[in-house]
């Protein structure tokens, strides 16, 4: 384990190295981790889990692409490959990897199969921070446990095979056996885990929730969106646009950031750019900080999730999904984006 020190705060990471396969092995030799939902995380978990020793069956209904993908990928129906009910009832660890929504609706199915010692194991804090909408009340004899990893099931898998591991958050909300801490944090690395620190479920919930809708995804499209029209709107062609507003932001200045930080892109461009980059963020920043501030009490005071919960349990969510996500696809911006990337060497007769 390793101290981290930033300004006053002290924080400790656990290290991959802390838990080696061998270790792993040894605390769960006697268990049985049943991941409900083969979705991008029960996906991405499980596989990793099985390449670490670990025994693992998963739990998904018959039919659809879920399931279709996971006996592809080697899980045996009847065996390895389970309804979500009966894979509960085998496992000593029930890796809830269900949507949100999902968790709510399977919770009384899955509540009795929980019995005394064993682990039930989030991804996110979201059904226990807000058990007022989701109703998910674990009983008192069962550790109830978290690992967070801070990234899509898919880069958590493929992070795993090039023998990297994924920042993710870890937490104990509740430890009826004793052995709750290191359950978690050996399951932690075994699902690809390169570090961990520890926090609560609702701080794993809230910041997750803002980030999400924040600059992970929601506000970064926003910010590209709005340079993208003011570009076309003044004349520029849409390679243009798209060009400067993300083709170079993650083809050159992401990835400098992820290796050593905006300080150091920021010394890596030219000296042009410093200067305007310094003279207008903090602009930004201000213009920002109120709409920050609004979504983070809007997730703190649980609309977001009554938002999300209501949505995504209408019968036709999967429809209305599709049909946001077209809209955003037929756009000019990622029309022009489907074109530009097309031109990357690497990419040339790939489909996109």
């Amino acid at each position: 384990m390793r101290e981290i020190r930033i300004g006053s705060t002290v924080e400790v990471a656990v290290e991959r190295s802390d838990y080696p396969p061998e270790k792993i092995q040894q605390i769960l030799a006697n268990e049985t981790v049943a991941v409900l939902g083969y979705g991008v995380q029960g996906r991405g978990q499980s596989l990793n889990m099985r390449d670490n020793g670990v025994k693992v069956i998963v739990g998904q209904r018959k039919g659809g692409k879920a399931y279709d993908l996971a006996v592809g990928d080697g899980w045996v129906p009847g065996e390895t490959l389970l309804d979500p009910e009966e894979a509960a009832a085998k496992g000593t660890i029930i890796q809830y990897l269900l949507s949100d929504a999902g968790q709510k609706e399977m919770w009384p199915k899955i509540k009795p199969h929980l019995t005394a010692g064993k682990a039930l194991y989030f991804s996110h804090g979201f059904s226990i921070v807000f058990a007022d909408q989701t109703h998910v009340i674990p009983p008192a004899d069962i550790d109830v446990i978290l690992c967070a990893p801070k990234g899509s099931g898919t880069t958590v898998r493929r992070l795993f095979l090039e023998g990297r591991g994924i920042n993710s958050s870890f937490a104990i909300h509740q430890d009826a056996t004793g052995r709750a801490r290191e359950r978690c944090l050996a399951l932690g690395v075994a699902i690809g885990s390169g570090y961990l620190f520890e926090t609560t479920f609702r701080k794993e919930v809230v910041s997750d929730l803002t980030g999400e809708r924040g600059v992970l995804m929601g506000a970064i499209y926003g910010l590209w969106l709005a340079q993208y029209e003011v570009l076309r709107e003044h004349g520029h062609s849409p390679s243009e646009a798209f060009n400067e507003t993300v083709e170079e932001a993650t083809q050159s200045l992401y990835p400098l950031i992820a290796e050593k930080g905006m300080d150091w892109m920021y010394a890596n461009c030219s000296t042009t750019a410093q200067r305007g980059a310094l003279d207008w963020f903090k602009k930004f920043a201000a213009a920002s900080k109120p709409v920050f501030e609004e979504l983070y009490e809007s997730v703190a005071n649980g609309t977001e999730t009554r938002r999300t919960l209501e949505a995504n349990s209408r019968p036709d969510y999967r429809e209305t999904l599709e049909k946001e996500l077209k809209e955003i696809a037929d756009s000019e911006m990622w029309q022009a984006g489907i074109q530009v990337r097309a031109l990357r060497p690497e990419r040339q007769g790939k489909a996109d």
